[in-house]
């Protein structure tokens, strides 16, 4: 497998740590931090600091509350041990995914969305969305940009569009400065994990018909 180039933001490794991303966006942080050594230090880290902060919101809370958290931390071994991510070396899709499509690739429900490309949308809670998309070799995505934040880790595969290569494990971080054309290797298939929280905004006319059937 190639190394894992592409990670979540700081923001979002908080947010997940701290509980408060939409389901989507969760789904898409615990199934990369399930392939990726340094997000999920990066996690663990987080819940350590807020589980000291919690303590010292027991007593009053001083100035230096955060400093003191830090040093105890420093304290703590540094060498992070890694969780249990349900890891199976024969499986494309992570452990916390395969738990929402009710098995591995061969379980998923695909339904064609035009192009080639199919996709099959998970159950989430609606204030975002996540859907898993898979794109034919040399295929592409309709060049969109998009009105809020959107997600996508690669599971099996590549793509490239025009900010860089992503594979697998892999996580684009777009937002509504972020026009692109995502294209899939010519080598193989490319399955990806997506989560949105707004429509994005295709282009051109023809997926803009499509969008309100495809609810994406």
């Amino acid at each position: 497998m190639e190394k894992i180039r592409h990670h979540l933001t700081e923001e979002l490794l908080m947010g997940y740590a701290a509980g408060t991303l939409p389901e989507a966006f969760s789904l898409v942080v615990a199934s990369h931090v399930s392939m990726c050594d340094t997000c999920r230090a990066a996690v663990e880290t987080y819940d350590m600091i807020g589980g000291v902060l919690l303590d010292e919101a027991s007593s009053e809370m001083s100035p230096d509350s955060l400093e003191a958290a830090l040093a105890r931390l420093s304290d703590h071994d540094h060498n992070v041990e890694k969780t249990d991510t349900g890891t199976n070396p024969d499986a494309v899709l992570p452990a916390p995914l395969r738990d929402y499509v009710g098995g591995d690739v061969d379980a998923i429900r695909w339904r064609p969305v035009g192009g080639g490309v199919k996709q099959a949308i998970l159950p989430t809670s609606k204030d975002a969305s996540a859907r898993l998309l898979l794109i034919p070799a040399g295929s592409a995505v309709p060049d969109h940009g998009h009105r809020g934040m959107e997600l996508t880790m690669v599971l099996t595969g590549a793509f490239e569009d025009e900010t860089d290569r992503f594979a697998r494990g892999d996580v684009e971080v777009a937002t509504e400065d972020l026009d692109h054309m995502p294209v899939a290797d010519i080598g193989a298939d490319c399955i990806c994990l997506a989560a949105t929280d707004a429509p994005l905004r295709f282009n051109s006319w023809i997926p803009r018909l499509a969008q309100p059937f495809l609810r994406i």
